[in-house]
C-alpha cells in the first residue's frame, strides 16, 4: 500500500478547530491516525453548505488520492424553523418536512456528481444526531432522518461509500455543542476516515459497491 493524500470537504464536522478548546481537531487527528507517509488536506469550511463543496473542490491538491465529504447539516439547519410551524395532524407535519427533501436531494446529488468527477475514491458522511441530552433530541433525530435518507440514497445510487456519523459519534462526549464534534468525537471520525481510506488503498475497484463504514 502506497502513501495516500486524503482531502476533507464540507463543513464544521471536519473544520472543527474553533470548538475543541485547543485540543486536537479532526484534521490533526486524521494526520496522526493515518499511516506514515500519508497526508491530509482540509478544504472543508465551518458554516459551509452543500453548494459550497464544488468551490472547495477547486482547491484539491494535484496529488489527492481520496475525497471525504461531510456536508448537509447546515442545509438541514436552515429548515429548523419548520419544527415550530403549527399543524393539525402528524401527516401534515411529515409532509411539511418531506417537501424539503426534493430540493435537498437535488443539491446533494449535483454536489456528489461534481465530487465524483474528480475520478478519485469518495466517501460521504451522514449528518449525525444531536447529543441525546440536548433538548428536543428525539424530534431533531427524527427530522434529520429525512435528510439522511437523501444522503444515503445518493451514495448508494452512485456506488459511493458511506461513513455513518450517527453511529461513529454515539456519546454525548463526542459533541462540543449540539452541532459540532468535540476532540473526542473528532478522534472517532478520524479513525473512521482512516479505516476507509486505507481499505480502499489496498483493494481493486472492479465491481465496487457501496459499503458503510462505522
Amino acid at each position: 500500500m502506497g502513501a495516500g493524500h486524503v482531502v476533507l470537504l464540507g463543513d464544521s464536522i471536519f473544520d472543527n478547530g474553533a470548538y475543541v478548546g485547543g485540543q486536537p481537531d479532526v484534521v490533526a487527528q486524521a494526520r496522526d491516525a493515518l499511516p506514515d507517509g500519508w497526508r491530509v488536506t482540509l478544504l472543508a469550511v465551518d458554516g459551509d453548505v452543500i453548494d459550497g463543496v464544488p468551490r472547495q473542490l477547486a482547491g484539491k491538491p494535484a496529488d489527492a488520492t481520496h475525497l471525504v465529504v461531510s456536508v448537509g447539516g447546515n442545509d438541514a439547519l436552515g429548515f429548523a424553523h419548520l419544527l415550530a410551524e403549527p399543524v393539525t395532524t402528524v401527516a401534515e407535519a411529515v409532509a411539511t418536512l418531506g417537501a424539503q427533501q426534493g430540493p435537498f436531494a437535488a443539491a446533494y446529488g449535483a454536489m456528489l456528481d461534481a465530487v465524483l468527477g474528480a475520478g478519485l475514491p469518495v466517501a460521504v458522511c451522514t449528518i449525525y444526531d444531536t447529543p441525546s441530552s440536548a433538548p428536543h433530541h428525539a424530534v431533531i433525530r427524527s427530522a434529520l432522518a429525512l435528510f439522511n435518507d437523501c444522503i444515503t440514497r445518493a451514495a448508494f445510487e452512485r456506488g459511493v461509500d458511506l461513513i455513518d456519523l450517527r453511529l461513529v459519534c454515539s456519546e454525548d462526549a463526542d459533541y462540543a455543542n449540539p452541532i459540532e464534534p468535540s476532540s473526542a468525537g473528532g478522534r472517532k471520525i478520524a479513525r473512521a476516515i482512516t479505516a476507509w481510506a486505507t481499505e480502499v488503498a489496498t483493494e481493486s475497484t472492479a465491481g465496487h459497491r457501496s459499503r458503510i463504514i462505522l
